[in-house]
């Protein structure tokens, strides 16, 4: 299946790479806090649990703004989109920058290579200006030529 503008699926799919790893995160931050600090395992149980909760939230607007931008073929939320996605990269850069250990900064670049993704498939839903994505002008040639052999 070629994704060619189809931010509903690159959204969803980075919904649920993101919450998975956020869960991993959140379970090694647990384990290490409760390791070597145990007096601060029950705050940071609570800690790491509410922003598992408020980043696996904030990717599914961003699913649903991706769903909406692609149904409504809408100019005005694919920019919306790709710059929701430009502050995710941002923000995970910094986090890939500033790493604890492996796994955070696994998830830095997982999150950096899937909102970079969705960003150029936003891009070219927005320069599609709400009308039919096309593939490419070499393309629609190959195709009108092989609709026109078909006619004979």
């Amino acid at each position: 299946m070629l994704l060619h503008h189809r931010t509903a699926v690159a959204t969803f799919i980075q919904f649920i790479s993101l919450s998975l790893l956020g869960i991993v995160n959140a379970v090694d931050s647990i384990i290490t806090t409760c390791h070597v600090h145990g007096n601060d395992c029950v705050s940071n149980s609570i800690v790491s649990i509410i922003f598992f909760i408020m980043t696996a939230l904030w990717f599914a607007a961003v699913w649903t703004l991706g769903y909406n931008a692609q149904e409504r073929r809408n100019q005005r939320l694919a920019y919306l989109l790709i710059a929701i996605e430009l502050l995710v990269v941002i923000i995970a850069a910094f986090n890939a920058k500033h790493h604890t250990n492996t796994i955070n900064l696994l998830t830095s670049l997982v999150d950096i290579t899937l909102a970079v993704w969705v960003m150029l498939l936003a891009f070219r839903l927005s320069r599609a200006k709400g009308g039919r994505i096309m593939a490419s002008a070499s393309g629609r040639a190959r195709r009108r030529l092989r609709d026109n052999s078909t006619k004979v």
